[in-house]
């Protein structure tokens, strides 16, 4: 019987025989960036173990299409020519899902932030000691 682990070896295994994930698409020549982690996610949501590469590529589509779409709508909303944590909440404020999701993002990022620092305080203390 194989374990998910076994079943995301052969995700890598199956990416490494194609090559990276930024090798060029047949159609229309795109890199695909996203393929290897939209293949583990589809899995992890439901779909087949090997989903079918059109369906892989349609996917990583919508995604590229909405992170292009947040982005340029995030450069018209706050300061020009940048994208800022709050141009994106502001955007999503009417979505609570996505905003309750990016909060809870933000706030793990903030925890991860002064749970390293502390660790780097400590390592350093106990170096300096030595």
């Amino acid at each position: 019987m194989a374990s998910a682990d076994d079943s995301f070896d052969q995700y890598e295994e199956d990416d490494d025989a194609q090559g990276e994930a930024g090798i060029s698409s047949s159609q229309g020549g795109r890199k695909r960036l996203f393929s290897k982690e939209l293949r583990c996610m589809m899995y992890g949501f439901g779909d087949d173990q090997n989903p079918y590469t059109e369906s892989v590529d349609l996917l990583e589509d919508l995604v590229i299409e909405f992170i292009t779409q947040m982005t340029q709508r995030s450069m018209e909303v706050g300061r020009s020519g940048r994208v800022q944590v709050e141009d994106v909440m502001y955007l999503i404020r009417k979505d609570p899902r996505k905003y309750t999701r990016v909060h809870e993002l933000i706030n793990m990022n903030e925890e991860l932030k002064k749970a390293r620092k502390a660790f780097d305080e400590v390592q350093f203390a106990g170096v300096s000691n030595n």
